[in-house]
C-alpha cells in the first residue's frame, strides 16, 4: 500500500527481451537480386495487445480504508472512513480471491476493490503474511470472475520480456513493459525474499499488481522500487510467483502461514572464515548466534559451530538452510551434523513453529536468522 504521505518510499517491478535470433536469421538468408524483400515482423515485437486484453480484466485496484476515529487526525469522508492508500491486486481464483501485497492492506478495517469493468466490491475478508509482504483479499461475486494463473518464476531468465499491470498514482489499468534484469535478489525488505528485478516503469500504486510473462501468466507480484528520487529509476522488484504461490495456498487454506525455525543466526563459510576455523570453504554454514530457548539452544548448538547437514541433506550456504528448515515438518526431531573445533558432532533438534515476531527487524543484520 502506498500511503499518500509516503510516495517517496515506494517499490515494484517488470521486464523485456530481444529478437536477435529472428534478425540474425533474416540477415543471413540469401536474397535474389530480382526479389523484393518485405520484412515480416512478429506481432509480439510491435504490440502486446493480445496479451494485455487477456490480462487487464483480472487486475484490480484496491483502496484500503479505516473507520474514522477521534484519534485520527485525517479528515474522514461522508461515510465516516479514512483512506489509508491505494494499491493493486490480481484475481487468482474465479471465486473471488485476490493476491496483493501485505503493505497494501496493512492496518485496513476494510478495502474497496475496483474491477476494470466498473464493478466495486467491499471486503473485510483479508489474510496476510508480513514476513513475505503478501496478502489475499476475498470478494463475493454473483458469477465467476476473470482470473490469472501463477506461472513458474524459476523458468524466467534475465532478458525475458515481461509486462507490469497496476494503478500507478491511481491510474488504473496501466500497462508497462521491460525485461527481467536479475533473479533471486535479496533486498532485506522482508524476512523471506525471492525477488525478480526488472526495469519496467513502476510507481506508487503499482504495489500488489502482477508481473506478467509473454504467455499471460503471473510470474511476480510487483512490490518495490529502488530509487533515490522516490519515483521510477529503472530498478523494480517483484516477489517471485513460486514464493507467492506457496504463501497464497497457505493463506487460502488456513488464513496464516506456519513456519519452522531453529533459532540461529548464520553466515556462509567463505575462504577467510574457513581459514580461521580450519575447515573447507563452503563446508557448511557458521552459527553466529543462538537465540535463548530456541530449538537450537535446546539441542545444544552454539555460536562457532559449523552446520554441515540437516536431516541428511548437505548445507553449503544460508539460503539452503533457510529453504530446508521451512520445508521440514513441525515438532519432529531431526539430526543436525556439525563441526565444533574441527570435531564432527551430531545433535537432535526439534523444529518448532516460529514466534510471530521472529525474523522481523527494522535494520538488517550481517547474518540471517533461521
Amino acid at each position: 500500500m502506498f500511503r499518500r504521505s509516503r510516495y517517496a518510499l515506494v517499490f515494484t517491478c517488470l521486464a523485456l527481451g530481444s529478437a536477435g535470433g529472428y534478425l540474425v536469421e533474416s540477415a543471413v538468408r540469401p536474397v535474389h537480386a530480382e526479389q523484393k524483400v518485405v520484412p515480416v515482423v512478429p506481432q509480439e515485437l510491435t504490440s502486446y495487445r493480445t496479451i494485455v486484453k487477456g490480462v487487464v480484466p483480472a487486475v484490480v485496484s484496491i483502496e484500503s480504508k479505516v473507520k474514522a476515529r477521534r484519534s485520527l487526525r485525517f479528515r474522514a469522508d461522508r461515510d465516516g472512513t479514512v483512506e489509508l492508500g491505494l494499491g493493486s491486486g490480481v484475481i487468482v481464483d474465479p471465486k473471488g480471491v485476490i493476491l496483493t501485497n501485505y503493505h497494501v492492506v496493512d492496518g485496513a478495517d476494510f478495502v474497496e476493490v475496483h474491477l476494470p469493468d466498473g464493478r466495486k466490491f467491499t471486503s473485510q475478508d483479508m489474510a496476510g503474511d508480513k514476513k513475505t509482504d503478501l496478502a489475499i483479499v476475498r470478494i463475493q461475486a454473483d458469477k465467476p470472475l476473470p482470473y490469472l494463473t501463477l506461472g513458474d518464476s524459476s523458468q524466467m531468465e534475465v532478458g525475458d520480456r515481461v509486462l507490469a499491470v497496476g494503478a500507478p498514482f491511481g491510474l488504473t489499468g496501466s500497462v508497462t513493459h521491460g525485461i527481467i534484469s536479475a533473479k533471486s535478489r535479496a533486498m532485506h525488505l522482508n524476512a523471506y525474499e525471492d525477488f525478480l528485478q526488472t526495469d519496467a516503469a513502476i510507481n506508487p500504486g503499482n504495489s500488489g499488481g502482477p508481473l506478467i510473462s509473454l504467455d499471460g501468466k503471473v510470474i511476480g507480484i510487483n512490490s518495490a522500487i529502488k530509487s533515490r528520487s522516490g519515483g521510477f529509476q529503472g530498478v523494480g522488484m517483484a516477489i517471485s510467483s513460486n514464493l507467492a504461490k506457496d504463501i497464497m495456498t497457505q493463506l487460502m487454506k488456513e488464513g496464516v502461514v506456519h513456519r519452522g525455525y531453529l533459532g540461529v543466526g548464520v553466515s556462509d563459510v567463505d575462504r577467510e572464515v574457513a581459514e580461521k576455523l580450519h575447515v573447507r570453504e563452503n563446508a557448511g554454514v557458521l552459527i553466529t548466534r543462538v537465540f535463548p530457548k530456541s530449538p537450537a539452544a535446546k539441542g545444544g548448538l552454539k555460536p562457532g559451530d559449523v552446520v554441515t547437514t540437516i536431516a541428511g541433506k548437505p548445507i553449503r550456504e544460508g539460503a539452503e538452510l533457510q529453504k530446508l528448515i521451512l520445508s521440514l515438518p513441525l515438532n519432529k526431531p531431526i539430526e543436525v551434523a556439525y563441526l565444533r573445533d574441527g570435531e564432527a558432532k551430531t545433535a537432535k533438534v526439534t523444529v518448532e513453529e516460529q514466534p510471530e515476531d521472529y525474523g522481523l527487524r527494522t535494520v538488517p543484520d550481517d547474518d540471517d536468522d533461521q
